[in-house]
């Protein structure tokens, strides 16, 4: 059995490719958010809470597609979406379709405790907000409006279609980027958690919901086994289940660092066709870290009881 080690949290900031004039603006978000979880671990709080407020920090920076600086559909609308997963009780909350709740990350952890479902979207989970008095704010950031404005016009010239996507990512990478954020934890009780909040697509089609609000896909966590946080294209860890898989592969035994390269290798062996970005963080029940991506690029940071500093790097373990 490997020796335990907590508490511990990991952090991402999205998969993709980050561009030198904006990777210290993304080291610096993910380093705040991994402090930021860490410091409530360290008072002996518990890894919902760190999560949480880990998730709700990125939300908050602009740098990342996910709460403020979320990405524009095809309408120019915001979409945002977000889930949370309690890995003692299994309990879960998730929510889509949000067009101004400063943190949608709270409200996926108000669908847990406050009701008796686990996804709400659309108008009635932006009711609930209103009752529970969370915060609104406009996410529109003008680095947005830029980036749908580029896109738009690849559209107008015949160059943006979804089936030639792989093709036009590669032509125009700084225009795709897939900056889900997310955390997991492992708190000093021995309990895991995990979060995952995120703007979505580019020009998605309205309505259109990721993984990230997914329980099992974008977003898992149990005690049992661990937890897991993905980012990148989001159909394809829908396809995959990924994060389940992730974690089911800690429950027979791998570490959380074994877990997620078998994801990411999974990922590139049975959708290699398309366009398949993808990124997974884990902690597994014995404070073990793992993080992966066979993207360009994996935001991402973590901290240790034995590191108590964050450690961030713009790549992992890339998987090819």
């Amino acid at each position: 059995m490997a020796n335990i080690q907590k508490p511990v949290i990991v952090v991402h900031g999205g998969a993709g490719i980050w561009r030198l004039d904006r990777s210290q603006a993304g080291l610096d978000g993910v380093k705040k958010a991994a402090e930021t979880g860490f410091e409530i671990l360290k008072k002996s709080g518990n890894a919902v809470d760190a999560v949480i407020e880990a998730v709700a920090a990125m939300e908050d920076d602009g740098t990342f597609n996910a709460g403020y600086g979320s990405s524009l559909n095809i309408e120019k609308c915001v979409e945002m979406e977000a889930s949370i997963m309690d890995g003692k009780t299994l309990q879960a909350g998730a929510t889509g379709l949000l067009t101004d709740v400063k943190n949608p990350v709270r409200l996926a952890r108000i669908i847990m405790e406050k009701t008796d479902h686990v996804f709400i979207v659309g108008k009635g989970a932006e009711k609930l907000a209103k009752i529970f008095g969370l915060e609104r704010r406009n996410p529109l950031t003008e680095r947005r409006l830029e980036y749908y404005e580029e896109q738009k016009k690849l559209l107008k010239d015949g160059k943006f279609e979804l089936r030639k996507l792989r093709d036009l990512v590669e032509n125009y990478p700084e225009l795709f980027k897939l900056e889900t954020v997310g955390a997991v934890a492992l708190d000093k009780n021995g309990n895991v958690a995990a979060a995952t909040s995120t703007g979505g697509f580019p020009l998605k089609f309205p309505g259109r919901i990721g993984d990230s609000p997914i329980i099992g896909c974008g977003t898992y966590a149990d005690n049992h086994s661990g937890a897991c946080s993905a980012t990148g294209v989001g159909e394809i860890a829908m396809r995959l289940v990924l994060a389940k898989t992730a974690c089911n592969l800690m429950e027979i035994g791998k570490t959380a660092q074994e877990a997620v390269e078998i994801g990411i290798e999974l990922v590139n062996k049975r959708i290699s066709n398309n366009y398949n970005h993808m990124g997974l963080i884990s902690v597994d029940i014995y404070g073990n870290v793992g993080a992966a991506h066979n993207s360009p690029n994996l935001c991402w940071a973590y901290i240790t009881p034995e590191k108590r500093e964050p450690v961030a790097s713009l790549s992992a373990k890339i998987v090819k």
